[in-house]
């Protein structure tokens, strides 16, 4: 029997963002500014495609073509005509496309594009179930015949370039018996002299370490030039300097491939202190990087919501006085905050692989330490992707489930405030520069777990990520939240938000019941035959979950059952007298060795901490093996968003919209590249083929 896990229903949760009155009260100037953004977003947003998996280009393409001809009203009526029942019409997509128009008009490009995608589109076999690196899954960042190894040996290079790894990939052959690795770097143009070489992206051919080097532009470059031509329309629109400073060296990063360029824009990003229309873009997350050093793309637009943003900056104001609140050591924490934004954002264009609820940006250690960041909270994505039903809230009991259901949006935003601006935030990173200057007083600072003298810290060019690598997102997604349940408890943030008394008492009851049940449902995304996470903040819930069952005392407890199906079920519950003290305790100890071990570089302590905890087995006190089954069974198809187009109309812009339901998100999409499909689609299907040479990690038979 196949593992359900791999089917989604069709009756998915589909909700449209809704930005009208955002949109609406913006200056034409503005609204020209949102969409040219928008366009650069979605475009680069492609890039996702070739970043996930070897089919999917061709998967995205054969559905472009399908509905483009036909939309989904008219698709169902040729599926009733070929004796489709509803539910076949929903579930038979082999049929769908040889009936479809689009296969009528062009047979032998559709069944070849079909031929291209469907085995592995359908494969269960168990390196396709999910993204991994060598036999523990697929990966497009590395060729398929690497592995950890090879990961490792070239982060060790990139090191010794002072490359990042943020806008690479890595693609390895076999040349007169010995390994050449090609280092691909995400650029519009394939070749610029007075950059290539020694010069600021290292192109160019090397010897390390007995293997061959190569450092080439040009991965995904019709789509980072038409992100650069979108970027530069957007200038002329701009509100500041700062704004067309920003817009000019983010268009350079994609021209060249330069992250350097990138990190330059994000500079002028933070000066952009309160922005209507605010946005980034570029490569950003790691989160799908199996080694946890490649960014996937990622770009968004938005409006700022004046009201929610308002308590933001109290909480802003008030993070220098609650910053000595966490529980490690001054010498620990930044030599100075750098206030940042904090701003409640309705999304218009969100490109990339999910949607976030909020972001703390940007990414790149050395400028947050020194220069500062921003956060994000995304009002409208929040207002609809946390919505729950009681029918369809699992391991909870009834009278838990009342209290959830009320204040589960209150608690999740100060969840969400807390982790971004001070779990993300927060936190010194000791470091050896290249000049043998250290960020801290070596001679005096003590590591306070064992009471002795730090003889570890970060140097030259290593950062948190290529130090902690394939750990470094989750261990930081644990970080912040823990973060935010500790100070969630502080009578002051609560009152920002404003709670008070019972209510407050309330909002932090919900706050961690919700975490509990997070690491319980976070069992969904680890792979029991790999044994690996698949998601970074699930597996950080799961962690937390466990360091609360482990503070005993009758704090958490989590109980296997039978259902009223009778089918196996569980049950969870917090004793919400034991927060303040038992829970309290065991998040500020868990706390204090996480940051500890990040600060000090110790990724030996780090991995062994966090893999600890991580781990999931049928023994102990807890059979979490069967409880993913169990988890697996009852659980609920992740939300889909619909999001609205922008298109310009003389000298003002059109805001389109589109229902929260399955035509409506197919239609979003084909519109949204109705102007260049072919040209779009033929650039994706090129890009696609340039991988085939080198191995994609497909088994014989999926071939």
């Amino acid at each position: 029997m196949v593992d359900s896990q791999y089917y989604l229903p069709n009756d998915i949760g589909i909700s449209a963002l809704d930005c009208t009155e955002a949109f609406r009260l913006l200056s034409p100037r503005e609204q020209l500014y949102a969409h040219y953004l928008s366009r650069s977003a979605w475009y680069g947003g492609l890039a996702v495609l070739l970043q996930t998996s070897p089919e999917s280009a061709s998967i995205f393409v054969l559905l472009q073509r399908l509905f483009r001809k036909q939309p989904p009203a008219q698709l169902g009526n040729v599926a009733t005509a070929a004796g489709l029942s509803p539910e076949e019409y929903q579930e038979n997509l082999k049929a769908l496309v040889w009936q479809s128009q689009a296969f009528q008009d062009s047979p032998s490009e559709m069944e070849a594009l079909w031929d291209s995608c469907s085995t592995l589109l359908y494969s269960l076999e168990d390196k396709q179930k999910q993204l991994g690196l060598g036999d523990k899954g697929i990966t497009t960042y590395f060729s398929g015949n690497c592995c950890l190894e090879d990961a490792e040996l070239a982060q060790k290079f990139l090191d010794s370039k002072n490359l990042s790894a943020y806008n690479t990939r890595l693609f390895k052959k076999k040349s007169e018996g010995k390994s050449c690795y090609e280092v691909r770097l995400a650029s519009a143009v394939c070749t610029h002299p007075s950059l290539d070489g020694e010069g600021e992206t290292r192109c160019g051919r090397y010897n390390f370490e007995d293997r061959v080097f190569t450092v080439s532009r040009g991965d995904y470059d019709h789509l980072m030039k038409k992100v650069s031509e979108n970027l530069e329309k957007a200038k002329d629109h701009a509100a500041n300097e700062n704004q067309k400073r920003m817009l000019e060296e983010y268009s350079r990063s994609f021209t060249f491939g330069s992250v350097e360029a990138h990190k330059e824009g994000s500079r002028f990003w933070i000066k952009d202190k309160g922005p209507i229309v605010e946005s980034y873009i570029g490569f950003i997350e790691s989160y799908r990087d199996p080694f946890g050093s490649r960014g996937e793309f990622e770009g968004f637009v938005a409006v700022v919501n004046k009201a929610m943003s308002e308590r933001f900056a109290k909480l802003v104001s008030s993070a220098e006085v609650l910053l000595p609140e966490l529980p490690w050591p001054k010498d620990f924490e930044k030599d100075r905050f750098l206030l940042p934004d904090f701003t409640s954002l309705d999304v218009l264009t969100f490109a990339g692989s999910g949607i976030p609820a909020g972001i703390n940006i940007p990414n790149y250690d050395d400028i947050r330490q020194s220069e500062g960041f921003k956060n994000v909270s995304l009002g409208n994505v929040l207002a609809v992707a946390y919505a729950t039903q009681k029918d369809k809230l699992t391991f909870l009991d009834e009278e838990d489930k009342d209290v959830y259901i009320k204040w589960k949006g209150p608690s999740f935003e100060v969840q969400v405030g807390l982790h971004e601006l001070l779990g993300h935030g927060s936190g010194k990173l000791f470091v050896q520069d290249e000049k043998g200057t250290f960020n801290f007083e070596q001679d005096n600072v003590c590591n306070p777990e064992t009471g002795e003298k730090i003889t570890t810290w970060y140097k030259g060019n290593e950062t948190w990520d290529s130090k902690f690598s394939t750990i470094s997102c989750s261990y930081e997604e644990c970080r912040a939240e823990c973060v935010g349940l500790y100070l969630c408890l502080n009578k002051h943030v609560l009152s920002i938000f404003g709670h008070e008394g019972e209510d407050a008492e309330e909002v932090v009851y919900v706050n961690w019941l919700n975490m509990v049940r997070a690491g319980l449902l976070g069992l969904e995304f680890y792979t029991s035959e790999s044994k690996s996470w698949r998601q970074a903040h699930m597996q950080a819930r799961f962690v937390i979950l466990r360091v609360l069952l482990e503070a005993g005392e009758g704090l958490v407890t989590l109980k296997e059952s039978t259902g009223k199906d009778g089918c196996p079920d569980a049950l969870i519950t917090l004793d919400r007298s034991k927060i303040h003290t038992v829970g309290k305790g065991a998040i500020e100890r868990f706390l204090c060795k996480l940051q500890v071990l990040k600060s000090t570089a110790d990724v030996e302590g780090g991995r062994a901490l966090y893999e600890g905890y991580s781990a999931v087995s049928d023994g102990g006190s807890h059979n979490f093996l069967c409880l993913r089954e169990t988890v697996l069974q009852r659980k609920e198809a992740r939300k889909m968003f619909v999001q609205a187009n922008t298109r310009v109309k003389g000298d003002s812009v059109e805001l389109v919209e589109y229902e929260g339901s399955a035509t409506g998100l197919i239609c979003s999409f084909t519109e949204r590249f109705a102007d260049d499909a072919e040209e779009v689609e033929a650039h994706l299907l090129e890009l696609n083929k340039r991988d085939a040479p080198f191995p994609s990690g497909r088994t014989l038979e999926s071939v």
